[in-house]
């Protein structure tokens, strides 16, 4: 069974930068994708970006040219780094885990990110 643990959530404001990790631990063997998820209050949740362990990467329109995930630590840790961040952008930021995207069966609990205007 994998665990997965969100940390690097904040404040910040409008402009700013910000970077949410991600560790997996336990069974990690048995999967290949992982991706971040995002969900604002009153919306669906969706993707923001997602990466294998060959380092395809996928990203969401709006994350396109500001945002960069990454994977690391013999595929268990992933990054998102976010810049130019927007108002739009506050939401719970999710990690997920799966043998294949978009078919996530394991998720973090989230780390919730503001940005100020």
């Amino acid at each position: 069974q994998v665990q997965l643990l969100e940390s690097g959530g904040g404040l910040v404001q409008a402009g700013g930068s910000l970077r949410v990790s991600c560790v997996a631990s336990g069974s990690i063997f048995h999967f290949n994708a992982m991706a971040w998820y995002r969900q604002a209050p009153g919306k669906q949740r969706e993707l923001v970006a997602a990466i294998t362990a060959a380092q395809n990467i996928r990203y969401a329109d709006f994350a396109q040219g500001r945002f960069t995930i990454t994977r690391e630590n013999r595929q268990t840790t992933i990054h998102l780094q976010m810049n130019d961040l927007k108002p739009d952008d506050t939401a719970v930021y999710s990690c997920a885990a799966g043998v294949n995207h978009p078919e996530y069966n394991t998720w973090g609990h989230g780390t919730q990110v503001t940005v100020a205007s």
